[in-house]
């Protein structure tokens, strides 16, 4: 049986990351995510982000409090035991890609890079509203 581990998550960071290395010298930085639901009613989920190597650098770089992010990764949970023999587990997402949500003139002054799809670039046809069921071909 195959399995399958994507997650795509759009929210707005809680806090400036901060550029961190393991002992090896692997560049390395944890963040959150908050994430609205889909209800009116529900609050917003944090969710914890691990991003590795260049992944790593570019949010350092980049991205700053309360401006908005897409990420994409899978979960991931790791468990240890703290220093008082207490098991811990945590459950967050490794970050493999991180994009900009935002237009630079959005990102409230900052003067970040504006990050644009090379999909977005290409010529791309408009959309026409259609009026009846009619026409449809199902």
């Amino acid at each position: 049986m195959a399995s399958f581990n994507k997650v795509i998550l759009m929210g707005r960071l809680t806090a400036t990351p901060e550029p961190k290395q393991t002992p090896s010298g692997i560049s390395v930085t944890t963040f959150t995510l908050a994430v609205d639901r889909n209800t009116k009613d529900a609050p917003c989920d944090f969710i914890s982000i691990v991003a590795w190597r260049q992944t790593a650098d570019f949010v350092c770089k980049y991205f700053k409090k309360g401006q908005a992010m897409l990420v994409c990764g899978e979960i991931q949970t790791r468990t240890w035991n703290d220093n008082q023999g207490n098991k811990r587990v945590v459950t967050e997402v490794v970050a493999n890609e991180v994009r900009f949500c935002e237009s630079k003139s959005n990102s409230e002054g900052n003067s970040l890079p504006h990050y644009q799809n090379a999909s977005q670039n290409k010529n791309t046809p408009s959309f026409e509203a259609v009026n009846s069921d009619d026409d449809l071909p199902f």
